[in-house]
């Protein structure tokens, strides 16, 4: 059965850090460009960033540059999200979604994105 799992959310203060994980279950990976999406309440989901099957090649929206990367560990089904110096405006649902790639990029769009996480809360506030 084809899963992806987030954790890691949580509430922290505006200036915290988070490490948001994706665990991919029943396929593998290294095959797939994987993306990091968020939706705020009253608010359309938008792409954070995303990264290719080899990293070759990754995206950031320009709200989270300098201050979100975007890692994955192919060998371990994993992708990562570290969130620095978070801000109240960062607060949302966060999810992994997984798009079986024959491209070395990765889109910004949740179109081709077959396969989707339930989703992980951040807050953020004082």
């Amino acid at each position: 059965q084809v899963q992806l799992v987030e954790s890691g959310g949580g509430s922290v203060q505006p200036g915290g850090s988070l490490r948001l994980s994706c665990a991919a279950s029943g396929f593998s990976l290294d095959r797939y460009a994987m993306a990091w999406f968020r939706q705020a309440p009253g608010k359309e989901r938008e792409g954070v960033s995303c990264i290719s099957p080899s990293a070759s090649y990754i995206y950031y929206r320009d709200s989270v540059k300098g201050r979100f990367t975007i890692s994955r560990d192919n060998a371990k089904n994993l992708v990562y999200l570290q969130m620095n110096s978070l801000k109240p405006e960062d607060t949302a649902i966060y999810y992994c979604a997984a798009d079986r790639s024959v491209s070395a990029y990765c889109s910004s769009s949740s179109k081709p994105y077959e396969y989707w996480g339930q989703g992980t809360q951040v807050t953020v506030s004082s």
